[in-house]
């Protein structure tokens, strides 16, 4: 789970990357103030504007005023220009209104479709496997098109106009009504989400430096484990073995599980990671080899001298507390969601904290992890350790003939026009009807990647969606064909989800966890589309098990980072000493609940080890989530007409996730389905 995983769904939620900009790109000088426009204002504007209007269409008025005004700042003008211009522009009834947003739907597909098309262009050399990289490609690849609409919309005020007439509506509004909703009426409340908040310039650019600052901390937190010693003086790790905090570490952890000597690594490993989360790792051995560490008395060494060295002063916990002091800031200016943990949640996922927490607590209480537990400690033929939340062995090892494989692909598909070609036909082997197969591959474009791979899709329909894999000279091979199906997955996702949804402000997909599911989809099927099926029952019964232990981890992990952001805005003068003591009991806490059952160790701290908690906190969550919708999705279609389904589901489009849900598989998201599975699958290995 990396960052850069991300880039991956640049299509996922389509016009998300430009509403954004309304929350976290608008360019403005102005200061906080208190609001401008009184309540009676407000109120003498409502009447004024119920007198002028129909009925229906009143609701909407109060909801709308109240909202400009809660953005409408000393330099948009006075009172009076206020109440002028919410009598100029509120419409009058339904049709006026509906033609209004026909015409914002119309010119916001050109804008964004026009900004998306310009900034895939610019970034072609940086992405594109086309030729060399110059200097100015850089340059050019790094500027955003479209990143003053917002702050110009606010200027000449069709961002008002925006939000006078189709206002926003809470996720709690969204869910207790939306089923009842017509299509246009959720059109009408999508419309409402471009222009929810409005954040002074000097706010965003402190909190990308702070944001910065902390990506910069963790991106050079290497340790030197070819310089961890033992009491006797001896290494376990090749000499220049240098790893990145926490991935780095967790993943030399899992490597280990296939060496009947891993034992001792690991345990040197998460004792590594103790001192990290504990803070008393010595500073010399952060990104530094010229130290050895003994990492179970904490004792440090220069050429076998034992000398003093200085623990790090908490620098972890301040990068944190240093990020919720720039959210503190963002607070003041997000009337509809006034705390981080409510912008993640309940705008960005669309889920609300409660039902989140809800589902991870359901998985990791499960009576099928502490049986999965047992098989683990059976199969490792030791009691479990703390460390044993990355145990994967469950993965089944390829017995494949990958340069036969590669053979075959590099005949098959000799570079990216034979390919491109071949979509339709791909589309047709998983039973899509020949013209929208046809259809569906004349709207994606595929491209040689400088990198591993992407999906770029487009947010006009006049633009092709990009799929990028690599493809080297000599033709594909199965890992640029693997990742080329996965990214044809997030293609067809972005075509459909464009081209087929009745409203192009649903189009997308309610976030990326949904664009991903179909994604896996696609790539678990690479083999059958080359007539080399690898699967069998107790393959996928292992799959099953994965799946569910990796969920218990991150599940854990995230269940941690929610409760911290809740202590800290319980805690908001909080130093970095107290943040670090309340993260280290919050992991213990959710340790004991949730893990000790299962492991049968006590007061491990080692779920705050997660680097995400520190450089992108509360995102960790996004992950279990996706897992979960991926499964559901697979588990419902494997016995369905896979082009049908894929339909039904995708041209929903933008509606709440647990909605979206409902339409697709006739639950909301749920740990269920993947507990009923381990269960039959805990029978099999038993």
């Amino acid at each position: 789970m990396i960052k850069t995983k991300i880039m991956t769904k640049m299509k996922t939620a389509l016009m998300l990357s430009f509403i954004v900009m309304a929350l976290f790109c608008v360019k403005c000088t102005c200061e906080k103030k208190e609001q401008k426009i009184s309540q009676e204002q407000i109120a003498t504007t409502i009447a004024e504007l119920k007198k002028q209007a129909t009925p229906d269409q009143h609701e909407r008025i109060e909801k709308a005023v109240s909202q400009v005004a809660a953005l409408w700042f000393e330099s948009d003008g006075n009172s009076a220009d206020f109440h002028e211009f919410c009598l100029a522009y509120s419409t009058k009834n339904q049709a006026d209104r509906k033609e209004l947003f026909e015409r914002l739907e119309t010119n916001f597909e050109i804008l964004w479709g026009g900004f998306n098309k310009m900034e895939v262009g610019l970034k072609i050399p940086l992405h594109v496997d086309e030729g060399k990289i110059i200097d100015i490609d850089r340059i050019f690849g790094g500027y955003s098109p479209g990143a003053h609409l917002s702050a110009d919309f606010f200027e000449n005020k069709l961002a008002f106009i925006t939000i006078l007439n189709f206002p926003f509506y809470t996720l709690t509004e969204k869910t207790n009504n939306g089923t009842n909703w017509s299509r246009l009426e959720w059109a009408y409340a999508r419309m409402g989400d471009v222009y929810k908040s409005r954040i002074p310039a000097h706010v965003l650019q402190h909190y990308a430096q702070i944001s910065s600052d902390a990506d910069a901390y963790i991106s050079d937190y290497n340790i030197y484990v070819g310089n961890l010693i033992d009491s006797e003086g001896k290494t376990y790790f090749p000499e220049d073995m240098k790893l990145i905090s926490h991935w780095g570490l967790r993943d030399e952890i899992k490597s280990n599980y296939a060496s009947k000597a891993g034992f001792i690594p690991q345990e040197m490993i998460y004792n590594v990671m103790l001192h990290i989360i504990n803070q008393d790792i010595p500073l010399e051995v952060i990104d530094s080899d010229r130290y050895q560490w003994n990492p179970y008395t904490n004792e440090l060494f220069l050429d076998g001298a034992k000398i003093a060295g200085k623990q790090e002063p908490n620098t972890r916990y301040q990068h944190l507390l240093n990020l919720f002091k720039a959210n503190e800031l963002i607070d003041d200016y997000s009337p509809n969601t006034p705390n981080y943990i409510e912008r993640k949640f309940d705008e960005e996922m669309e889920i609300p904290v409660a039902d989140v927490e809800r589902i991870f607590t359901d998985l990791c209480s499960s009576q099928e992890l502490i049986e999965v537990g047992k098989i683990i400690s059976k199969r490792l033929g030791r009691d479990l350790q703390p460390w044993d939340i990355w145990y994967d062995g469950f993965k089944t090892r390829s017995t494949l003939n990958v340069e036969k494989i590669d053979a075959l692909l590099k005949d098959k598909y000799p570079d990216k026009q034979v390919f491109e070609d071949d979509l339709s036909n791909i589309l047709m082997q998983f039973g899509f009807a020949k013209e929208d197969a046809l259809f569906i591959a004349s709207k994606i474009t595929v491209d040689p990647s400088r990198g591993a791979g992407h999906a770029w899709g487009a947010m006009m329909k006049e633009d092709n969606a990009r799929l990028r894999t690599r493809i080297t000279e000599n033709g594909m091979d199965y890992k640029g064909y693997n990742i080329a199906i996965h990214e044809f997955g997030h293609n067809v996702e972005q075509t459909i989800s464009l081209h087929n949804v009745d409203h192009y402000i649903m189009n997308g997909v309610p976030n990326t966890s949904f664009t991903e599911a179909l994604a896996f989809v696609f790539q678990a099927r690479d083999l059958e589309l080359l007539g080399m099926e690898n699967t069998n029952e107790m393959t996928r019964h292992l799959a099953v098990l994965d799946n569910l232990w990796s969920n218990m981890e991150i599940m854990g992990v995230s269940l941690v980072d929610i409760r911290v952001w809740k202590w800290l805005y319980a805690h908001p003068e909080a130093s970095s000493e107290q943040l670090k003591n309340a993260v280290i009991s919050i992991a213990l806490d959710v340790w004991n609940t949730y893990f000790y059952p299962v492991f049968g160790v006590k007061d491990s701290p080692i779920l705050a080890i997660y680097s995400h908690m520190i450089d992108a906190p509360l995102y960790l969550s996004a992950y279990p989530i996706g897992q979960l919708i991926e499964f559901q999705f697979g588990e419902y279609i494997k016995d369905k007409n896979f082009a049908t389904e894929v339909y039904r589901a995708f041209t929903q489009g933008r509606l709440i996730p647990q909605l979206w849900m409902k339409g697709a598989v006739g639950t909301e998201i749920s740990a269920q389905p993947l507990l009923d599975a381990s269960r039959k699958a805990i029978e099999a290995l038993q």
